[in-house]
């Protein structure tokens, strides 16, 4: 059972399902249904990593309210040991729209600050047993982007210039990003490569992903959908996928297609795993 330790942000998400994304413009938009439940790109991470056998450690911030017990119920039931460092103000938390296309518009309506953590001891201890430490992007996971074990980071849609991910970019040996902001994000991939980086792939949405290590670039198709039932999480799953084969032995086309596999199981399913 590989053990993986992972320091990002959780969410408390209302997810709002709509006929399309609404225009810039004052409007009335009405729901096709709505719904609370668990989010945060290092949630998703630990728990398509707990579904797929790894033994997870994570380390996050929550405020002291009700939407962090209930983040923290979550991920504790689905057998993720957390552990919880305890923000001044409320726990993360999201408004997000949804197309039926997978289209999807993020609110921030709550982002805690830590100013004070006081289990820095016991996240250090399980990051030096970890055959892998994901560093997701957030200020308080910041300090543990200097672990001796394989850093894996998730750059999200980087552009390739923003200051907020240059100290995650230049830690990873392990780097995923999507091309949201990349529309072309190969030579990026090999650049990264060339500059030291173990592997580096990017999620391309419909038309697969596309990765890059010292064998070469390589490329998978994503798995067809017959409905999507929610993109929240697929990226996530994707990564937990790869990292899974990755430490299983697979090689780079093996990883990439164990990533196209669980992302579609995220996306046929409501949840995040």
């Amino acid at each position: 059972m590989p053990k993986v330790f992972i320091a990002g942000p959780v969410s408390w998400n209302r997810l709002v399902r709509v006929d399309r994304l609404p225009d810039p413009r004052p409007h009335t938009v009405f729901a096709r249904g709505h719904r609370e439940t668990v989010g945060g790109t290092s949630a998703g991470k630990a728990l398509n990593l707990a579904r797929l056998g790894a033994e997870v450690t994570l380390r996050t911030v929550v405020g002291d309210d009700a939407p962090g017990r209930a983040v923290l119920e979550v991920l504790r039931a689905a057998g993720v040991e957390v552990i919880a460092e305890t923000a001044a103000g409320a726990t993360e938390q999201h408004l997000n729209l949804m197309d039926p296309h997978g289209g999807r518009l993020s609110v921030y309506l709550e982002l805690p600050e830590l100013d004070h953590p006081a289990h820095d001891d016991r996240a250090r201890a399980a990051l030096a047993e970890a055959d892998a430490a994901v560093v997701d992007l957030a200020d308080h996971a910041r300090p543990f982007l200097d672990a001796d074990v394989p850093i894996w980071c998730d750059l999200h849609d980087y552009d390739g210039r923003s200051a907020f991910h240059r100290d995650f970019a230049d830690a990873a040996d392990h780097l995923f990003l999507n091309d949201d902001a990349m529309p072309d994000p190969e030579p990026f991939l090999v650049s990264r490569v060339r500059d030291g980086a173990r592997t580096a792939v990017a999620t391309l949405g419909a038309r697969g992903a596309v990765g890059a290590d010292a064998s070469g670039v390589h490329r998978v198709d994503a798995v067809p959908v017959a409905e999507i039932v929610d993109t929240n999480g697929a990226g996530d799953a994707f990564f937990a996928g790869f990292l899974m084969a990755h430490l299983a032995g697979g090689d780079l086309p093996a990883a990439l297609a164990a990533g196209a596999a669980q992302a579609v199981r995220c996306l046929t399913s409501p949840d995040l795993a």
